[in-house]
């Protein structure tokens, strides 16, 4: 029986090659390949305390909040939150 490398491991490790991408990939404005590696490379060096640390900062945020809510509704909160940043 053959034990292969835990996913997570395997794609982080194919994620922060130093390779240039062979491939022409488009970003979201203000992005580019550079700024994608950067937060690649900030995400897999960080220990799971100092996540755990940058993950509740995000919840205690005042400009956000994070609740549950039916997947139902998903389609049409995501719809309500662009119309409103269009609106801004």
């Amino acid at each position: 029986m053959q034990i292969s490398e835990p996913v997570s491991s395997t794609r982080e490790r194919d994620l922060c090659t130093k390779k240039p991408m062979t491939k022409q990939r488009k970003f979201p404005p203000g992005w580019d390949e550079e700024r994608v590696r950067r937060v690649i490379e900030h995400y897999t060096s960080q220990s799971e305390d100092e996540a755990v640390a940058e993950d509740e900062a995000a919840l205690d945020s005042s400009l956000a909040t994070v609740m549950n809510v039916p997947k139902e509704l998903v389609p049409e909160i995501r719809e309500l939150i662009a119309r409103r940043k269009k609106g801004s």
